[in-house]
């Protein structure tokens, strides 16, 4: 592992310090940084762990590799050279301002290829742990309350009809997951092709169908202006009482208060919360203490599969861009004309001691 700041005409990386704990570790295990070092590659982590990326973490750098902190316009004040590149090791952007990024030339990508399938495999355990009660057995035994379990009789997935929020590639992948308990699938997503869903087997239906039909709400969409409190209390009004709701994508999707107010009423059967409207939330938040809600610290989809699924897509990122490529799932395509991007994307597709040309390599 390299020094952050190296020699001249080397490729730099840092790596947030988010990843590690505190005694050095990656809690994320292998995230492979090791191809870094194979392709002759420069990376540190950065030298402070922070919320907010500024520019004394990120001037001079080539490209960053980060999971937490946020990118804001105050990053880039007083930069005198930014990185071409901030690699996300996750698939939510909404804390970065992907304006400032494509003001000063920064390509930012995501990594839905390293995310896809943990997530989708932790959608279907939470909408398990939710059907079969799971929270609510684990108190009674815990709490020596064995004789209660009649009263939490669990609901069999098998034949039953789930509702997306969304149908982008990891809520496709969930499709594929739950063929074998043969359940019918709605969703609603504007965006996805009529031909996609049709291949899928799923039914595409506005939102308030979805809600009203489903017997399993699950959020798996985007956390845009569009989406935010996409499931308010009126839409959480259409649900059937025997229905459950699900969110493995952003907190503020949901109304939080609205979904508090329709368990404690009745008004849907369960919960399951992967995401909360504020992270951590408050120790008296009444989601706490209800039975009937599987709550997880935004974490659920955490596995070494993850690791290096996220790690390796980012590396591959950033690999692209240290050879002059443009990598895959840049989300602010508009970064593409900006001329100075272009500018040392063409030097480095060039190589040391070749003149650049304009542009990057396909």
């Amino acid at each position: 592992m390299a020094a952050t700041r190296p020699a001249a005409g080397r490729f730099t990386v840092g790596v947030s310090r988010d990843f590690l704990d505190a005694d050095g570790r990656n809690v994320w295990g292998d995230i492979r940084l090791g191809d870094l070092d194979a392709a002759g590659v420069d990376w540190d982590y950065l030298p402070r762990d922070t919320a907010e990326l500024l520019a004394p973490d990120i001037d001079g750098l080539d490209a960053v590799l980060f999971a937490g902190p946020a990118v804001t316009a105050r990053t880039f004040a007083g930069v005198t050279r930014p990185p071409l590149l901030l690699a996300r090791f996750g698939v939510g952007y909404d804390a970065v301002d992907l304006d400032a990024c494509t003001r000063n030339g920064v390509l930012v990508t995501i990594t839905p290829d390293g995310a896809r399938r943990p997530v989708a495999t932790a959608a279907l355990t939470l909408l398990l742990s939710v059907l079969h009660n799971v929270t609510a057995k684990d108190r009674l035994v815990r709490e020596g309350r064995w004789s209660e379990k009649e009263q939490w009789m669990g609901l069999g997935l098998t034949g039953r009809r789930i509702g997306l929020l969304g149908l982008g590639n990891t809520a496709r992948d969930l499709v594929g997951l739950l063929r074998p308990f043969e359940v019918e699938v709605i969703a609603y997503d504007p965006y996805c092709p009529p031909e996609t869903a049709a291949e899928l087997g799923v039914r595409l239906a506005d939102a308030e169908t979805v809600m009203t039909e489903a017997d399993a709400v699950i959020v798996m969409c985007v956390l845009t202006e569009e989406t935010f409190h996409l499931v308010d209390a009126r839409r959480l009004a259409l649900m059937k009482p025997s229905a459950v709701l699900l969110n493995v994508a952003r907190g503020p999707i949901v109304d939080e208060s609205a979904v508090i107010e329709a368990l404690r009423a009745g008004r849907i059967r369960a919960a399951g919360l992967d995401v909360f409207e504020t992270e951590p939330p408050d120790a008296g938040n009444p989601l706490l203490s209800m039975d009937n809600v599987v709550l997880s610290p935004h974490s659920l989809a955490w596995t070494d599969e993850m690791s290096a699924g996220n790690g390796g897509s980012a590396v591959r990122a950033i690999l692209d861009v240290a050879t002059g490529r443009l990598p895959r799932f840049v989300v602010n395509r508009d970064v593409l004309g900006h001329a100075d991007l272009s500018e040392r994307l063409g030097a480095l597709a060039a190589g040391p001691g070749e003149p650049a040309t304009a542009g990057a390599r396909p």
